[in-house]
C-alpha cells in the first residue's frame, strides 16, 4: 500500500484544519504564530490566510527580505491586516517592532505569523510580546488529512465513547501501518513516489535542521555529535527518556546531552511527554516520555523501512510497538491541536508497573487515556494500567482505549474499549460508514 497525500490527485488538494482554526482565532486575538517543526506547511498556510485578505507575506526566508527587515523592521509591520511574516525567527528584533505597532493599533487579527523555532527558545522573542501573542501548534499531516477525512475520533471520545465503537472491522493490514509508520506526515515526503526518494528527503532534511537551524539558535562546541545524538533518541522514542544513555551513546556528558536535547526540542524535531498525575499516586514516577516528531522521521534515522518493519522476527516486533507508539501519539496530538480546553497531556506510570501511554485531560477535569499495542489482539493483561488509573480517577474519568492493530472494536470493561488504530482517521458521526 503506497500513502499518497491528495496534493498528488489532479483534482483535489489537501485543506489544512488548522487553517480555519487560525482564520477564526484571527477574530479574537491580535496576534497568532503558527510554529512547528520545518516543512510542515506553515508558509502554506499563512500564504492562503494572505491571500484570502488580499495582503502580501513577508518571507524572511529570503535572504534579501531578511536583510531589509533586519535593517529597518518598524517599515515591515505596518499595512492592512494582517500582517502576515514568515519564519521571524531569523530576524527575533522583528517582533519587538511589532510590539510597538500594537501599542498604537492592538486590534484583533493585526499580525499572523510563523516560526519554525519555539517561541520560548528565542531570548528577545520571550520578551517582546507576552501576553499578546496566541500560540498555534502545527503538525505534519494528519492521517486523515491525508485521506480527506475530518477526523474527530478524540473529540467524539470525550463527548460519548460509544459512538467510536464500529461494527465495521478494521481493513488495514500490519504491512499497511507500517508504510503509514514509515512514510510519516511532511508533506514533501507525501510527494515522493518511492521510499528510495523519501529516504533522500528526511537525509536532507536531518542535515539543513542539525547544520544550519542550529547554528542560527546556539553556539554549540560539538555540533558533529549532533546527528549521533539524534539517532540515539530516536531509538528511545516511546520510550522513557534516558538523557544519560543518549548523551553517553553520544560521546557527550549528561549535562551537555540535555542542553542539546532541548536544542532539538526547539527546533520541533523531537518533544518531551510528560509524566502526568504524579501526584495522583504516591509512586508514580516523574521521567518524560521521549518522541520523534514524525514516526517517519523516527524510522529513516533508525535506517527502518516499512518492510523492515513488518518482519514478524523479534527485534522487528520490539521496534514497530516503539514506533507505532510514537505514530498513535502524534495522531492523536494533531487531533488535540485543533481543539479548545486541553489543558495537559503526559503519560502514566507507576513504579510498581501500571502505566499509561498518552493521558488527555481537559479543562473540565474529564480525562481519557490511550495505551497502544502493536499485535492483533487485546489481552485483558494489558489493561491493567488502565483500569488502575480509571479507579484511582472515579467519575473525572471519562474513558480508556486500548489501540490495536486487530479488526474489532468492543467494550471490554466499565469506561474501557478495545479499537483498532486506524478508528483514529475515521469520521465519528452521521457522515460516518459504519
Amino acid at each position: 500500500m503506497q500513502v499518497r497525500s491528495q496534493e498528488n490527485r489532479p483534482d483535489a488538494t489537501i485543506v489544512r484544519r488548522i487553517e480555519k482554526i487560525a482564520r477564526d482565532r484571527l477574530q479574537d486575538e491580535s496576534v497568532i504564530a503558527l510554529q512547528g517543526p520545518r516543512a510542515v506547511g506553515k508558509t502554506t498556510v499563512l500564504r492562503a490566510l494572505a491571500q484570502a485578505a488580499g495582503v502580501e507575506v513577508v518571507d524572511l526566508d529570503d535572504l534579501a527580505t531578511r536583510d531589509a527587515v533586519a535593517a529597518d523592521p518598524g517599515t515591515f509591520v505596518t499595512g492592512p491586516s494582517p500582517v502576515c511574516i514568515d519564519e521571524y525567527q531569523h530576524v527575533p528584533v522583528v517582533l519587538d517592532a511589532v510590539k510597538a505597532e500594537l501599542n498604537r493599533d492592538g486590534s484583533p487579527g493585526r499580525f499572523a505569523i510563523t516560526g519554525s523555532t519555539r517561541h520560548d527558545a528565542l531570548p528577545r522573542a520571550a520578551q517582546a510580546l507576552t501576553g499578546r501573542l496566541h500560540l498555534m501548534a502545527i503538525h505534519p499531516f494528519s492521517q486523515g488529512e491525508i485521506a480527506g477525512v475530518e477526523e474527530n475520533f478524540v473529540e467524539a471520545f470525550f463527548a460519548d465513547p460509544a459512538a467510536v465503537v464500529s461494527a465495521t472491522p478494521s481493513r488495514t493490514s500490519r504491512t499497511e501501518y507500517a508504510e503509514r509508520i514509515a512514510t510519516g506526515g511532511f508533506p514533501p515526503v507525501l510527494r515522493r513516489a518511492t521510499a528510495a526518494a523519501r529516504a533522500r528527503w528526511f537525509d536532507d532534511y536531518v542535515r539543513l535542521c542539525l547544520e544550519r537551524d542550529v547554528a542560527e539558535l546556539a553556539r554549540i562546541q560539538q555540533r558533529a555529535t549532533l546527528p549521533d545524538l539524534f539517532i540515539r533518541l530516536a531509538s528511545q522514542t516511546g520510550q522513557v527518556l534516558n538523557v544519560s544513555a543518549a548523551g553517553a551513546a553520544a560521546g557527550l556528558k549528561q549535562r551537555t546531552a540535555d542542553s542539546y536535547i532541548k536544542l532539538l526540542e526547539a527546533l520541533f524535531l523531537v518533544y518531551r511527554l510528560p509524566a502526568w498525575g504524579k501526584t495522583l499516586r504516591a509512586r508514580a514516577a516523574a521521567l518524560p516520555k521521549v518522541h520523534v516528531v514524525d514516526s517517519g522521521l523516527a524510522a529513516r534515522l533508525l535506517r527502518l523501512t516499512a518492510t523492515k518493519l513488518a518482519r514478524p522476527d523479534a527485534t522487528a516486533l520490539q521496534q514497530f510497538g516503539h514506533l507505532l507508539e510514537t505514530f498513535v501519539v502524534g495522531e492523536i496530538r494533531k487531533q488535540l491541536s485543533w481543539m479548545d480546553g486541553i489543558v495537559s497531556t503526559g503519560h502514566w506510570r507507576t513504579r510498581d508497573g501500571a502505566e499509561v501511554d498518552l493521558v488527555v485531560e481537559r479543562d473540565d477535569c474529564s480525562i481519557v487515556a490511550f495505551e497502544v499495542k502493536a499485535g492483533s489482539r487485546v489481552d485483558r493483561r494489558d489493561l491493567g494500567g488502565l483500569r488502575t488509573i480509571r479507579d484511582a480517577l472515579g467519575d473525572t474519568f471519562v474513558a480508556g482505549a486500548a489501540l490495536h492493530m486487530g479488526e474489532r472494536s468492543y467494550v471490554v470493561d466499565d469506561r474501557i474499549y478495545a479499537l483498532p488504530v486506524d478508528r483514529l482517521w475515521r469520521r465519528v458521526g452521521p457522515l460516518q460508514d459504519r
